[in-house]
C-alpha cells in the first residue's frame, strides 16, 4: 500500500512538473510574439512594375510567351494636396524617385539606353527634376536609402528626359514600362509632371 502511494505521489509530482512546463513555454512564445516589432503601415507603399506588364500573374497562368525584360521596384508617395516638384522635391536635386529606399531597376537581359548598352542586372534608379527636363541616372550601388549616400562616381548612365506636362493631378506616384517600336519606355508619372525613358533591346 506504501508503494502504491508513493508511486500515485511521484505520478502526480511528474504531471504537474510537465503542466507547469508548458505553460511557462507558453507563456515565453505569447511574449515573444509581443515583443515582435510589427511595423505600421507605410503612406508610401512599396510597389513593382514589371515588362511585360503583369509578368508574375501571366508565368503563373503559363500566358508568359517572353521571359521578362525588366522590372522597377520602388516607393508610392501621395500628392495631398502639396506642391511636389519645386517644392516637396526641389529642382537641380537628385532625388531617390520616390520614397523611402531608392528605385531600384532590373533588367533581367542587356539594354541599350540614350546609344549606351547596360548590362544585364539590377541597378538604383535616381533623377535630377528640373522645371523643362530631367536628368534620369542609373546608378550600380544598391540597397540603399533615400538619395543620402548618393556617389556620382557609381554612376553606370546620365541622360536628360523632356518634362510633359499632364492635364489633371495624378494623386500617387507611379512608374511603369510601356511597349515601344523599338522596346519600351519607363513611364514616371506624379502631379502634373511625366517623363519617359526610352529603353531598347532585340
Amino acid at each position: 500500500m506504501k508503494r502504491t502511494s508513493v508511486a500515485i505521489g511521484f505520478l502526480f509530482f511528474a504531471f504537474v512538473s510537465k503542466a507547469q512546463g508548458q505553460s511557462t513555454l507558453n507563456t515565453s512564445a505569447t511574449t515573444s510574439a509581443q515583443a515582435a516589432k510589427i511595423p505600421t503601415l507605410d503612406k508610401s507603399p512599396m510597389d513593382m512594375s514589371y515588362f511585360p506588364m503583369d509578368y508574375p500573374i501571366l508565368k503563373t497562368q503559363n500566358k508568359a510567351g517572353t521571359p521578362p525584360v525588366a522590372r522597377v521596384v520602388y516607393s508610392r508617395p501621395q500628392k495631398d494636396n502639396r506642391v511636389i516638384f519645386g517644392q516637396l522635391i526641389e529642382y537641380n536635386k537628385v532625388w531617390r524617385l520616390g520614397a523611402n529606399e531608392a528605385t531600384e531597376i532590373e533588367f533581367f537581359k542587356d539594354v541599350n539606353i540614350a546609344g549606351k548598352k547596360i548590362p544585364k542586372g539590377r541597378y538604383t534608379l535616381y533623377a535630377i527634376p528640373a522645371e523643362q527636363k530631367w536628368t534620369v541616372i542609373i546608378n550600380k550601388d544598391t540597397d540603399t536609402w533615400g538619395a543620402f549616400v548618393y556617389d556620382e562616381k557609381k554612376d553606370v548612365l546620365r541622360t536628360d528626359v523632356p518634362v510633359q506636362i499632364l492635364a489633371s493631378a495624378v494623386d500617387a506616384f507611379s512608374m511603369s514600362f510601356n511597349k515601344t517600336g523599338k522596346g519600351m519606355d519607363l513611364s514616371i508619372v506624379w502631379d502634373t509632371v511625366a517623363v519617359n525613358l526610352p529603353i531598347e533591346f532585340k
